[in-house]
């Protein structure tokens, strides 16, 4: 992440649901919460992925990476950071942090990689209004 990168951050209850019979978030529930990350970045840059759908261009995932650096647990609350680390013409890399909220401490970085596509599914590039 560089200084001039743009930062959304969204702050969430860690539900029941998403742990495990320990109480400790199962490792798929990160992925989720990457996924609110995104939508979190788009609606603070003035789009949400409802607008882009319209536009008739969709964000394939192609990729996701996590490194799960400590467990987190029901009762938390979990601050998604997300960021844009790469964009091409085609491709685009949304990287992560997730934190205690209450302590800052990072528990999980990551990234997804993503693909433009038209509604038919054919790769595309990203729209202008969309850089």
């Amino acid at each position: 992440m560089t200084e001039e990168n743009f930062v959304a951050e969204t702050t969430f209850p860690i539900r029941y649901a998403e742990t495990d019979a320990m109480g400790i978030v199962h490792h798929a529930s990160y992925i989720v919460y990457f996924e609110e990350g995104r939508s979190a970045y788009t609606r603070e840059r003035g789009r949400s992925y409802a607008a882009m759908e319209e536009d008739g261009y969709y964000l394939a995932v192609t990729g996701v990476q996590a490194r799960y650096k400590q467990s987190m647990r029901y009762g938390q609350n979990v601050t998604v950071r997300c960021w844009i680390d790469e964009m091409k013409s085609r491709t685009l890399i949304f990287a992560y942090e997730l934190l205690d909220a209450q302590s800052g401490e990072i528990c999980v970085t990551g990234t997804t990689k993503h693909v433009c596509l038209t509604k038919e599914g054919q790769i595309a590039k990203f729209p202008e209004s969309w850089r």
